[in-house]
């Protein structure tokens, strides 16, 4: 690197610097927070540690294809160079962590610059790399990336992130796909957020990385201690400062000059040549020689990404930094959370030569050396371009999917799910070719084996099904190809929604989209939870099957039996939660999936299920193995409407309707039997197919906003449905999951209601022991109804 280039860049990285720490600074002490006297916060001495880091990466080395995961802490720094590239804002700065303004950590969906993958929830944004490098892979082998080099995908990441599980679940999966083009860096400034990181963690770190078939690149000291250390005398203090604990290497450096003469005059009292070379720097030099750490040197840096840029191998490199580095918090153990006093601000501002009152210009303080440091971020490969979100067109769909020859036999929706699979890849049709499907290891039990039989299991290289070679009898063929369109995972479900979420951005990181469907059993959603909300957190699309589901999975016990997944789902954001009872209505619900998952068109607010469906987001399905009598029955564009809405009439209610029974899923044919057996004593009743509590919540929900703010025309999809319901009439819900998912039924009209459902782990037994144990089977919603319709006893006596 020319020393002219390396001049501009150390100025870039204390503008980088400045304009960090005075954003954090602004939204503080200056900005006006109301009536609030909360700390905004945003971690002053995380961003200081990693701004030589950042400064290096984004204009020496990342090109306009990379993808970079950016440590959340190091948000301010991120929000500074996109200021300086002209992709960020003052207002949005001044704004920073205020209503509207840049983000707390980088948001894919709410901050204006370039963010590639959201981060906040510390550790996700790191597998995250992992995953899209796979996916770039799959979406390269497979032939649509022709006119577009591979990019590298680089994490970010603070030191105290590798505590997270799922970056080593991550890692696993990584090695089993030969993962490449990834590049993790750890700011390793051996402290936490409320402590300081073990001893000798970056040689566990080296030695795992490794074993995983990872390059690791260590850069513990800088240039400047390097020449020092080739003095007589040198390799004693090299020693010296690899073997000082941490805790005492950061106190030494919030103390500064004196304290380290001190201290290394004690230690190397009889030391001649270490003495001498310790007289001859003054304070200042002792300073800067103790904090030139390899992860704070710029040509360090610089050359080993240079390096590494040579080849394709997954290469983790660990910077030594110091937490707070250039601040007056510097080496603190309490630093994390801790902000420049308005005396600390200014001081650091005379240093750095900014102006009262121009603190936020782009070149305050050099600007002789505006037009070579405006040269070198036009000119870097990463901005070059301008902003680097890719789109993709949308993949035709068919009119219908195709549903599956059930009628008159017992089906249960996961086997239609498998058979819809299985006839989507049969036909050589766009929307085959781009679904890609995913599994943590219950391929075959949720279905997926007909697709894969057809569609094949992607790898890089082509790998042959041994038992077929070897003529053994088998159901599923398991050849692997970079033909493939199944991503086999071990199991580990918090892969598989970290996948589902880096498959789901393919069109805006590879410029192609792709259809993902992933399928888990319901119960274990749980396991993954914080990557589900994760991959929604950033828009992507995919459509989770989760199947079996509920307690209608028996003989399996508690463990397999899921009871609150629907809550989840309809509390997630950017997701639509579909439970249908019906081959017919899954089918209709796959193919508004598949389109719902490519809208991206802003919210106009004026559809009439009051859902804003052009916005789009992902699809959950949840499924059940229990197989049950189909209905024969022509699906009209009116009935797959109200599919797609949330929920139809399967039975009318009569004008007099006492009650009615509104069900979802597997739990159809002990309501339909429970509305046949009360046909004699309750007038009118009605039976409501539910097969979307969440949309009918969100249209109701939405309805009732319009309205406030004076549309007061607006009307959901579940008010027309009662619209002509008898005000007097009862309600009562049932499924096969906590009640509170069909609960707030009675709330749209104020009708009295009960609900049923499971609120307790579930045991081992039979459908019908299960059912009788909780309520909800015939009897048990027959009871509820009649209590609530005649207020007189049952004359059906339950018999388990």
């Amino acid at each position: 690197m020319q020393d002219q280039q390396l001049d501009a860049l150390r100025i870039l990285e204390k503008r980088i610097l400045w304009l960090a720490s005075w954003t954090i600074h602004n939204a503080n002490h200056l900005r006006d927070k109301g009536d609030s006297d909360v700390k905004v916060g945003g971690h002053q001495a995380s961003s200081a540690s990693i701004a030589t880091i950042m400064t290096a990466l984004y204009f020496t080395s990342l090109k306009s294809e990379d993808r970079v995961a950016v440590k959340p802490h190091a948000s301010p720094i991120f929000h500074a160079i996109q200021y300086l590239s002209g992709q960020q804002t003052l207002e949005k700065l001044e704004n920073f962590r205020g209503f509207g303004g840049a983000q707390s950590y980088p948001s894919r969906t709410k901050d204006i610059d370039d963010v590639d993958f959201s981060t906040g929830s510390v550790g996700l944004g790191v597998a995250q790399t992992l995953f899209s490098s796979l996916v770039q892979d799959y979406v390269t082998h497979r032939g649509m990336m022709d006119d577009r080099p591979d990019g590298r995908m680089v994490a970010l990441i603070g030191d105290a992130e590798m505590d997270e599980g799922n970056i080593y679940e991550a890692l696993f999966e990584g090695w089993k796909h030969n993962l490449r083009n990834c590049w993790w860096i750890v700011d390793y400034n051996r402290q936490s957020l409320d402590a300081v990181v073990h001893e000798g963690l970056f040689q566990k770190f080296e030695d795992m990385f490794r074993s995983f078939g990872w390059d690791v690149v260590t850069l513990r000291h800088g240039q400047f201690q390097e020449q020092v250390f080739a003095r007589s005398g040198g390799e004693a203090l090299r020693e010296w400062i690899e073997q000082c604990p941490n805790q005492l290497y950061s106190a030494l450096i919030f103390q500064g000059a004196s304290a380290w003469r001190e201290r290394l005059n004690k230690d190397f009292c009889d030391n001649a040549e270490v003495l001498t070379i310790l007289s001859e720097l003054d304070d200042a030099a002792l300073e800067k020689f103790m904090g030139n750490l390899g992860g704070h040197d710029l040509p360090s840096l610089a050359e080993a990404f240079e390096a590494a840029s040579q080849h394709d191998r997954p290469t983790l490199f660990i910077c030594y930094t110091i937490k707070g580095r250039g601040l007056p918090l510097a080496g603190h153990k309490d630093n994390h959370a801790g902000l420049m006093t308005p005396k600390q601000i200014n001081v650091l501002r005379q240093q750095l030569g900014v102006r009262e009152g121009h603190e936020w210009d782009k070149w305050e303080g050099v600007e002789a050396h505006q037009q070579n440091l405006e040269s070198i971020i036009q000119n870097s490969a990463f901005f070059a371009k301008g902003t680097r979100r890719l789109t993709a067109p949308k993949v035709p769909l068919p009119d219908a999917l195709p549903s599956p020859e059930g009628k008159g036999k017992p089906l249960s929706t996961q086997m239609a799910f498998g058979h819809i699979m299985n006839d989507i890849g049969k036909d050589d049709s766009a929307l085959a070719d781009r679904i890609v499907t995913t599994s943590p290891d219950v391929t075959v039990s949720t279905n997926l084996g007909g697709w894969v039989n057809r569609r094949g299991i992607f790898s890089r290289n082509k790998v042959k099904d041994t038992f077929r070679d070897q003529k053994i009898p088998s159901t599923f063929k398991w050849g692997s190809s970079p033909t493939g369109q199944h991503l086999e995972l071990g199991i580990a479900e918090s892969n598989l929604f970290i996948l589902l979420s880096a498959l789901g951005l393919s069109h805006t990181i590879n410029g192609e989209r792709l259809l993902p469907v992933g399928t888990v059993y319901d119960p274990f959603i749980y396991r993954a939870a914080d990557q589900m909300n994760y991959a929604c957190y950033q828009d992507a699309r995919f459509m989770l099957v989760a199947t079996p589901s509920g307690v209608s999975l028996a003989p399996e016990g508690g463990a397999h039996q899921s009871i609150g997944t629907p809550l989840v789902g309809m509390a997630q954001d950017r997701m639509a939660y579909f439970e249908p009872a019906f081959a017919d209505e899954l089918a209709v619900i796959m193919r508004f999936g598949f389109e719902f998952m490519q809208n991206e068109e802003p919210a106009r607010n004026a559809t009439a299920n009051c859902l804003n469906d052009e916005t789009g987001g992902s699809i959950y399905l949840r499924l059940s193995t229990r197989p049950i009598e189909q209905i024969e029955r022509k699906m009209t564009p009116e009935l797959r409407s109200d599919i797609i809405d949330g929920g139809y009439w399967l039975r009318e209610p009569g004008p007099n309707a006492e009650v009615i029974i509104a069900y979802t899923g597997t739990l159809a044919p002990e309501a339909i039997q429970a509305v046949g057996m009360m046909g004699e004593d309750v007038r009118d009743i009605g039976l409501l197919a539910i097969t979307s509590a969440d949309r009918l919540l969100a249209g109701f929900s939405a309805a009732q906003k319009r309205r406030q703010n004076g549309d007061f025309g607006a009307q959901s999809h579940v008010e027309r449905l009662f619209g002509t319901l008898n005000p007097g009439a009862a309600i009562v819900t049932v499924c096969d999951a906590h009640p509170a998912t069909l609960a707030w039924l009675g709330s749209v009209n104020g009708n009295k209601s009960r609900s049923l459902g499971v609120e307790k782990f579930g045991q081992t037994g039979s459908i019908g022991e299960l059912y009788g144990h909780y309520g909800i089977d015939a009897a048990g919603i027959m009871q509820a109804a009649q209590e609530l319709a005649l207020r007189r006893p049952l004359r059906f006596v339950r018999t388990v």
